[in-house]
């Protein structure tokens, strides 16, 4: 078959997936010649998800490592699948509903929603996927899994038993005392009303506000206020009947339990352990609170006075669990202010009770929002509140002065200290509402237990983290673990496994009937929480391989060889992967996790929806090709950086396609073909060039063995466009005419059968069509054979001849370019030194010296004026220029190119002498601009250099 002019990446892509899927090409052990196995798990994409950029990082990584494996003849899979995502899916089809004026989920029912889910994910659950196909993912597709896979109410085709699982390891930790339910505060979005893990919580800088509010002494004690400087002196004393908080989030004082001081701070010594009044609240119920002192207030934040509201914040809830403060909650499951529970008046009292040092027991009906506030919008309750403390004269205050512009008159006022900042705040990502920590019953697992066997496979290597940084992510995390929260307040999921009586009593069991076998006689209620999805995706390498069953593919692929990930999820999934199937298979799951980097823009900025520099992958696969896409992903992938992309560099490499695709069209007209044996060719070129296919196939499986995507991509990048394409290509023209035709042939034809091999991995479609079209195959690339090519090949006579000869076509090349020779004039090629090694060089190849330097026979002779000097290892020659360029036009061009480039390189060296910069800047923007320095200096040497020939002429 003729190959048309150019690669057409649309057809040919789709042509070729569906022939790969047609065959099942990506099956689990196909093409497998070894014993040995080759196991990765995708992990698992949003059921709701489509594709980004990160994705289509994550994915090329694993692909290429499960191509290079599988061609290498490993017994390989590629597991993947899907996670059923609680909360978006929720969100995804309640919207849906609501568009098309349907009832809502409570109306309905619990059964009849997760039924529309389930129609849901049938009509468009799969976009990812298909969409993962597009850009050419080889995973074995016919073991797609589904983290909801055999729930109650799957339809056919969803059976499996994934939920089996889940439920399976839920009942073995509750028995063990692992898993307990528990109140304590966990991250809550008032939207969804349910709480949420940390890794779906984004922090937003906003615009915000502190106020300054006194909390007075009780009984109107005063006390010695003192300030002190860095040397002891005094800068400040005065009597105060009160001690200065300050808060940003007012409405949350009516909980407050203590005001909390560092111990070592002297300015608050005086009044440890006396009462203090809360500055809020109906007056005949005012409330009064301990002072008290803990590690945690910073002496030199603001006043360096905290108050303590445990229920609704993270670092209070810490010094009330440490000093028995009660946990008053003050607002409802929609972030409104509570309107159940005791009166206020019987709330304060009990609460008054607890702050003198009684038990009080459960405060659980304790409700301190004052009758006027309950049920109000938690952000116009802190406006009340705001209002209530500055009219009672209990804001801090600062003395304004302001002049009247035509009097000359001063007016003073005080007004209320209120510092406007911006603040970080805690967003919901999915519902966009500010999240709340909320004080609730929830289910945890007791990670403390389990967490040391995850710590020590780390420790012994295991399992090796890469790059080496995030080991500290991974042993920081474990090592300071907290409970984790597995509950979730929603319908889609899979629901806790525990049934109660009427007097609360729990029955854990992994069906209705064996929890009623357990308590004969009672009526049960089911917990209607489901699991947080970070734990059933916690069980993801043991679940999709059929476990709590012996599978076969259990025995084979597990425990995995490789998981490829990003850093955001070490501690949210890896973490969690490591402790869930060492406590529960005891072994790890994964050999190796490699971490990659965040892509991001040109520019180095993170891509944002409202920084509108988000890149969507598919729309560089329509515009360039999902191979160019891919290789400049690959290129980019440098272990511990973050990629910076733009269309511009998914062009460059659309580029190398087209460079491919040329240089194997030339072949093809020249009657190359390939699908033959290795060559044993006798003409330098041609040795020359399959020594050099043999050093690339080393260095880019030394490349891969050690996760340096980079290092394999650029250097075939290297050796494909330059040493093949652009060198051997030029080498062989003349060859194909003369007594060395045949084996030229040969040669060419082997040689690009070897870079179809060893890039296939990273550009797969282009490589697939180009083994097609160019010889009787017995099977597609994707189960070609990786090459096997050792150092023995490289044949040192020839690699020192022919890159003797590049080296001074180069050199002749850039003089050229550097002094304005035009293109078309052929110059003489004077040899005034050689030695005996340089002149064999030139005897050998003389034709391709003049055909690719454009110049005459070399000769003998003597530099003189009017000549530049060209040099190489073992021989100095000369380019007589002086007739053919003008002199004077050339000094002034180079002196100006000159002056510019000096011009940039003293900007970069100023910035980089700059303290404030090299303090601030990270450390890949330092390495990048002394870098571009040294490539300056570089041109201003060359540069120099020339005018330096130029004065000499």
């Amino acid at each position: 078959m003729t190959m048309d002019k150019s690669f057409d990446a649309a057809d040919a892509e789709a042509r070729i997936a569906a022939e790969w899927e047609a065959t099942n090409a990506f099956a689990a052990g196909a093409n497998a010649r070894r014993s040995e196995t080759f196991t990765v798990m995708i992990p698992p994409p949003n059921v709701t998800g489509s594709l980004h950029i990160g994705h289509a990082l994550n994915n090329t990584l694993q692909d290429i490592l499960v191509r290079w494996h599988r061609m290498r003849g490993f017994d390989t899979l590629w597991q993947p699948g899907q996670d059923h995502a609680g909360i978006a899916t929720q969100m995804v089809v309640e919207r849906r509903m609501a568009e098309r004026g349907e009832p809502n989920r409570r109306e309905i029912g619990r059964d009849a929603f997760t039924a529309k889910i389930w129609d849901w994910k049938r009509e468009s659950g799969d976009t990812i996927i298909n969409q993962l196909k597009r850009l050419g993912a080889s995973a074995d597709w016919s073991r797609n899994a589904f983290t909801m896979s055999g729930a109650p109410g799957a339809p056919a085709g969803e059976e499996g038993n994934f939920h089996d699982a889940v439920i399976r390891v839920f009942v073995d930790l509750y028995n063990k005392g692992i898993i307990y339910r528990g109140k304590r505060l966990v991250n809550w979005d008032p939207h969804f009303e349910t709480a949420i893990s940390d890794l779906e919580v984004e922090n937003r800088e906003v615009p915000g506000h502190m106020w300054h509010f006194k909390y007075p002494l009780a009984g109107g004690a005063t006390y010695e206020y003192v300030e002190r400087d860095e040397d002891g002196r005094v800068t400040l004393r005065e009597t105060r009947n009160y001690i200065s908080i300050a808060t940003t989030r007012p409405e949350t004082m009516l909980g407050d339990g203590a005001v909390a001081v560092h111990p070592s701070d002297e300015r608050y010594a005086p009044i440890v352990g006396q009462m203090v009044e809360i500055p809020v609240g109906p007056k005949e119920h005012r409330r009064l609170i301990p002072i008290i002192t803990d590690e945690y207030p910073d002496p030199t934040f603001g006043s360096g006075a905290v108050k303590i509201t445990g229920a609704h914040d993270f670092n209070d809830y810490g010094v009330a669990m440490r000093n028995s403060i009660p946990l008053y909650a003050l607002l409802d499951t929609k972030g409104a202010m509570r309107a159940d529970g005791l009166s206020y008046a019987d709330s304060a009292a009990i609460a008054s009770r607890a702050a003198a040092g009684e038990d009080v027991g459960d405060v659980t009906a304790v409700n301190l929002v004052p009758d006027d506030l309950r049920g109000l919008d938690r952000f116009e309750a802190r406006k009340r509140v705001v209002d209530a403390i500055t009219a009672e004269g209990l804001a801090v205050t600062y003395l304004h002065r302001e002049i009247e512009p035509e009097t000359g008159a001063e007016h003073l006022e005080r007004r209320p200290v209120i510092d406007a900042k911006p603040i970080m705040q805690p967003f919901g990502d999915r519902s966009g509402v500010v999240i709340e920590p909320m004080l609730t019953d929830q289910w945890f697992v007791d990670t403390k237990r389990i967490v040391e066997p995850a710590l020590e496979a780390v420790r012994s290597g295991r399992t090796e983290i890469l790059p080496e940084q995030h080991k500290k992510v991974y042993f920081n995390w474990l090592e300071n673990i907290e409970p984790w929260t597995i509950s979730r307040q929603l319908w889609w999921g899979h629901q806790i496994p525990v049934w109660y009586d009427s007097e609360g009593n729990q029955y854990c069991a992994p069906t209705e009937a064996e929890a009623q076998a357990m308590a004969p006689g009672k009526t049960l209620t089911r917990d209607p929480d489901v699991l947080d999805t970070w734990f059933s995706s916690g069980l993801w390498p043991i679940g999709t391989l059929g476990w709590p069953e012996p599978t076969e593919e259990l025995k084979r692929y597990f425990p995995t060889d490789v998981l490829v990930t990003g850093f955001d999820i070490i501690f949210f999934w890896v973490a969690r992967m490591m402790m869930m199937q060492l406590e529960v298979v005891g072994d790890v799951p994964f050999k190796t996790v490699y971490v990659h980097g965040l892509v991001r823009d040109e520019k180095g900025a993170k891509m944002s929806k409202s920084k509108g520099n988000v890149i969507d992958p598919l729309t560089l696969v329509d515009a360039y090709g999902a191979d160019a896409l891919r290789f400049t992903l690959t290129s980019m992938a440098a272990m511990g950086r973050d990629p910076k992309l733009g269309p511009k560099h998914v062009e460059v490499n659309r580029n190398f396609v087209t460079k491919i695709w040329n240089a194997t069209r030339f072949a093809e007209m020249n009657g190359v073909r390939g699908g033959g044996a290795r060559p044993q060719p006798t003409h330098t070129v041609n040795r020359w060039i399959i020594g050099e296919t043999a050093r690339i196939l080393m260095a880019t499986d030394e490349a891969l063995a050690g996760y340096r995507f980079n290092d394999a991509a650029t250097g075939l990048y290297a050796f494909v466009w330059g040493k093949v394409c652009d060198w051997y290509v030029e080498f062989a023209k003349p060859l194909f005419d003369g007594d060395h035709a045949e084996e030229t042939r040969a040669t060419m034809g082997w040689v690009l059968d070897q870079c179809f091999a060893m890039l296939h991995p990273i550009m797969p479609f282009v490589t697939e069509e180009l083994w097609a079209l160019t010889g009787d195959r017995d099977r597609m690339l994707v189960h070609g054979d990786w090459p096997e090519l050792g150092a023995d090949l490289i044949d040192a006579d020839a690699d020192r001849q022919m890159n003797w000869v590049i080296a001074l076509i180069e050199g002749v090349r850039s003089a050229r370019a550097q002094m304005g020779v035009p293109a078309g004039a052929k110059l003489d090629l004077v040899v005034t030194e050689a030695d005996d090694a340089a002149r064999a060089a030139l005897a050998d190849n003389g034709p391709l010296i003049e055909r690719l330097a454009r110049v005459n026979p070399a000769a003998d002779g003597v530099a003189g004026k009017g000549m530049i000097a060209v040099s190489v290892q073992g021989a100095s020659f000369a380019l007589p220029i002086g007739d053919v360029i003008d002199v004077a036009a050339e000094t002034a061009r180079l002196q100006k190119a000159e002056g510019k480039v000096r011009k940039d390189a003293e900007g970069l060296s100023k910035r980089l002498s700059n303290p404030k910069f090299v303090e601030n800047a990270d450390a890949e923007v330092i390495e990048e601009t002394t870098g571009k320095l040294a490539a300056l200096e570089d041109d201003i040497a060359r540069l120099q250099a020339a005018l330096a020939q130029l004065a000499a002429m």
